[in-house]
């Protein structure tokens, strides 16, 4: 059985669902779990919505444009105006409405799971119809009745024997339909598993599934040397390490995402990654062995902060300080992208998924002198030639320099 997961850029619209309609028919036949993503922007205009909400903010426009670009999408599929596929949709957004004029849950990350979620929903059901309509014949299945986690909103985390012992209940000779970033917690309410999750999701099925490959597609032919819409002259790596992938996506590679592959090397399941463009390339693959000649790789994390902190009273940065520093992150999900200490300083780039870096500060500023600079980036290369690597950042400000045997990071504003 082989697993798929195609992101929001190749189910955009109609011509994107036509597009993986004839991908999977090109596919060698058999079981399979196609994993699907909210179509284009839909997260990130589902998210625009909650903010409206948790604002007390007019949001029902908001959520109106988005059902339309579903029901529009829809109608250029499907010329016969009383499809159920119509009223399935504005059935479910209806229930998101209902929802938000009857919560209570002051919980941000609570609401954001039930209604973030629902672009998974609406997409996989209009690609799900349009196959079946053109005979290619596939079951929709609701994720959450497969992923299992607790009640992390957000950021869930799976119950690996629960999720395991339901997946691995489905027929491996149908082809399932479902959603990435999503399942529920014990009391069946949703969940998200952390931004750009549904990679995570496709990992979850293939090691439960014990399958024999996993395949994301995407808008760019493989894993490359560097982002090409960031880098110039970037070359494609076709045969890499389950560790070198890791390495990379542990750095911020944007095209992996990071909780993706130890499922898989666990289970020494071959993962390809493919252009949705052009589908019969064959990308990458990452897998056991890989090419022995690393190349010089080059990744960019942007929208991070730069944190300086030091002790008031110029004493060393010692145990206790590092602890409460450290238990402040983690109360605020604050994630650590480079740290470098001396003394009486440490200097830290983090990640704000949730926009608490100034909450982290304040809490801090009592026992210490503490400097945010926002809006820095961090630059990564693996691999690198180390007698030419700062020709790459040469005339930039740069906040934090940290170079080892093989890399070289820099936090540059």
């Amino acid at each position: 059985m082989n697993v798929f997961k195609f992101g929001g850029a190749s189910v955009k619209d109609a011509d994107g669902i036509r597009n993986v309609a004839e991908i999977l028919r090109m596919q060698p036949q058999g079981g399979r779990v196609v994993i699907i993503s909210a179509m284009g922007k839909t997260t990130n205009a589902l998210e625009a919505v909650v903010r409206a909400y948790a604002d007390q903010q007019p949001y029902q426009e908001l959520l109106q444009a988005i059902v339309e670009n579903h029901l529009q999408v829809a109608a250029e599929l499907f010329t016969e105006t009383d499809h159920p596929l119509f009223a399935e949709i504005q059935k479910f957004f209806d229930e998101v409405i209902f929802f938000l004029e009857r919560n209570k849950s002051p919980d941000y990350n609570f609401i954001y799971d039930q209604v973030v979620s629902s672009g998974e929903w609406a997409s996989s059901k209009i690609l799900s119809a349009y196959l079946n309509s053109i005979g290619f014949k596939v079951n929709w299945s609701d994720v959450r009745d497969y992923i299992k986690t607790d009640n992390t909103y957000r950021e869930a985390n799976v119950n690996w024997a629960e999720t395991e012992s339901r997946i691995q209940k489905l027929d491996r000779n149908t082809c399932y339909i479902t959603q990435g970033f999503i399942g529920s917690d014990a009391n069946n309410y949703t969940v998200t598993l952390g931004r750009e999750g549904s990679d995570y999701s496709a990992a979850i099925f293939a090691y439960c599934l014990g399958a024999d490959s996993m395949t994301i597609w995407k808008d760019v032919p493989g894993v490359m040397t560097g982002d090409p819409r960031k880098f110039k002259d970037m070359e494609l790596l076709t045969h890499i390490s389950y560790e070198e992938a890791i390495e990379m996506a542990y750095y911020g590679a944007s095209v992996i995402h990071p909780k993706t592959l130890q499922p898989l090397q666990q289970k020494n399941i071959p993962f390809f990654v493919r252009s949705f463009v052009k589908p019969e390339e064959a990308g990458t693959r990452v897998g056991s062995g890989g090419d022995p000649v690393l190349k010089e790789s080059f990744i960019l994390k942007e929208n991070q902060h730069f944190l300086r902190i030091a002790t008031r009273d110029f004493s060393f940065i010692a145990e206790e300080h590092m602890s409460l520093i450290f238990s402040l992150l983690a109360k605020y999900k604050i994630k650590i992208s480079l740290m470098q200490n001396s003394a009486i300083s440490l200097d830290l780039c983090v990640e704000d998924l949730y926009g608490h870096t100034a909450d982290f500060a304040r809490d801090l500023e009592q026992g210490f002198e503490i400097q945010v600079t926002d809006g820095v980036s961090l630059f990564t290369i693996r691999n690198a030639n180390l007698e030419q690597s700062n020709q790459y950042y040469l005339h930039r400000n740069v906040l934090l320099e940290q170079i080892s045997r093989k890399t070289v990071q820099v936090v540059i504003k």
